[in-house]
């Protein structure tokens, strides 16, 4: 089984890639579901925008199967292995500022580490109290062998990245040269 699976992303980078990037991308976002709808983990701001890069990869690693399956050029395929492997490297900066975030290396966006808004807009303050839920992104809510789900994002995203660049990469290698019009 592990020699097919072995032989098959030698000789198929580009779909292997693509199946990869979209199981474990769709495990990364049941994952954070989980944390979000069945433990009852809110996300900060941060972490829904680390999930954008998942939202973005998933369906291009989709259509690159299904590019795959009806012979779309290789160069177009190509590409949008490397606008995944893009995405995933950008995705892991925001999970490396997040995490630095968490650990206080240095300030967060204001919307979710700063002081918050005005309670001073008008109305009662009381009520602007009650109603005002602001999910901090310099507070952990979890971690496990010390990291963060941020922490943890990093480490899958740049995964992801590696699986999305080398396969471009080991494709690019495999594409016959054009001769030079003469």
């Amino acid at each position: 089984m592990i020699a097919q699976a072995s032989t098959f992303a030698r000789t198929q980078p580009i779909a292997s890639a693509a199946a990869v990037i979209a199981v474990v991308g769709i495990a990364a976002l049941c994952g954070a579901w989980f944390f979000q709808y069945v433990i009852g983990l809110p996300p900060c701001p941060l972490c829904l925008e680390q999930r954008v890069a998942y939202y973005v990869s998933i369906p291009l690693a989709a259509m690159i199967l299904l590019g795959v399956s009806v012979g779309a050029k290789h160069k177009v395929l190509v590409l949008a292995l490397f606008a995944i492997g893009a995405a995933m490297l950008w995705n892991a900066g925001l999970g490396v500022y997040h995490s630095g975030v968490e650990w206080h290396f240095w300030q967060g966006p204001q919307d979710c580490s700063g002081t918050g808004s005005s309670l001073t807009a008008g109305g009662s303050l009381l009520d602007q109290m009650q109603t005002t839920r602001v999910v901090r992104c310099d507070e952990a809510a979890w971690r496990f062998l010390g990291l963060s789900l941020a922490g943890y994002n990093v480490l899958i995203s740049l995964a992801l990245a590696v699986v999305a660049i080398s396969a471009a990469v080991a494709a690019l290698k495999r594409m016959p040269r054009e001769e030079p019009v003469t």
